[in-house]
């Protein structure tokens, strides 16, 4: 519990977070990936008035469309599964376009969307659509392979549209305590809810079951633990 840890001054002053009391802990459990996306728009560099397409709608590209609207910016996803894309809609994503599987993820994109991306966040981690992100770019684009891909797998990506045509790649893991800190004040803003993200829950002694629904295909976007009943 934590009225039974003592926490130097020093260290807590520096390392810990006060929440408001009318915070609720639902919503504070989305600082961490949170503050990982705000890393990754940052790196990103996104500004208002630009084009980003986010590619995945799992909870981490629902985050980015939270905040890149919330920056301003015209957001398109690119993603499967009807309850993710509905809360991109939600989200006031500017256009949702549903990517079929095993289909040409920029094929799908290119003929569901009009305006060049000046940005492109791959949130799906998966070497095809790394790929994907490169060619979906605009000339002097922006591209952050955010989603990491399996171990031991590799990427083909065209080097002559790399470096002919300008483009920035980054890569982005993790976050920092600057960023913790901004995700938190954007929780606590309203700007990011618990409600639009979190949309299943269960016991804790049911986690063994939810694990089981991951591996076969869950499509929740988040879900709630109760450690406590």
């Amino acid at each position: 519990y934590a009225e039974s840890i003592v926490v130097p001054a020093r260290l807590a002053r520096a390392n810990l977070l006060r929440l408001k009391p009318e915070t609720d802990f639902k919503d504070a459990a989305l600082v961490e990936p949170l503050g990982c996306v705000a890393q990754g728009l940052e790196d990103a560099r996104i500004r208002a008035g630009q084009c980003v397409l986010v590619l995945g709608a799992g909870p981490i590209g629902l985050m980015m469309v939270a905040l890149a609207v919330a920056a301003g910016c015209e957001v398109v996803v690119a993603g499967r599964g009807e309850a993710r894309l509905d809360a991109a809609r939600r989200l006031k994503a500017a256009r949702v376009v549903e990517v079929p599987a095993e289909s040409d993820t920029a094929q799908v994109v290119r003929a569901g969307t009009e305006r060049p991306f000046d940005v492109v966040m791959e949130a799906v981690g998966q070497p095809e659509t790394w790929a994907a992100a490169v060619q979906l770019v605009r000339k002097g684009g922006v591209v952050n392979f955010f989603g990491g891909c399996p171990f031991g797998t590799s990427v083909s990506l065209d080097t002559d549209r790399m470096h002919y045509c300008g483009l920035k790649l980054v890569s982005s893991f993790h976050h920092t305590p600057r960023t913790i800190r901004r995700a938190l004040e954007w929780i606590e803003a309203g700007v990011v809810r618990a409600e639009e993200f979190v949309d299943g829950e269960c016991a804790l002694q049911e986690l063994p079951g939810l694990f089981q629904r991951m591996v076969s295909g869950n499509r929740a976007v988040k879900t709630l633990v109760r450690v406590r009943e």
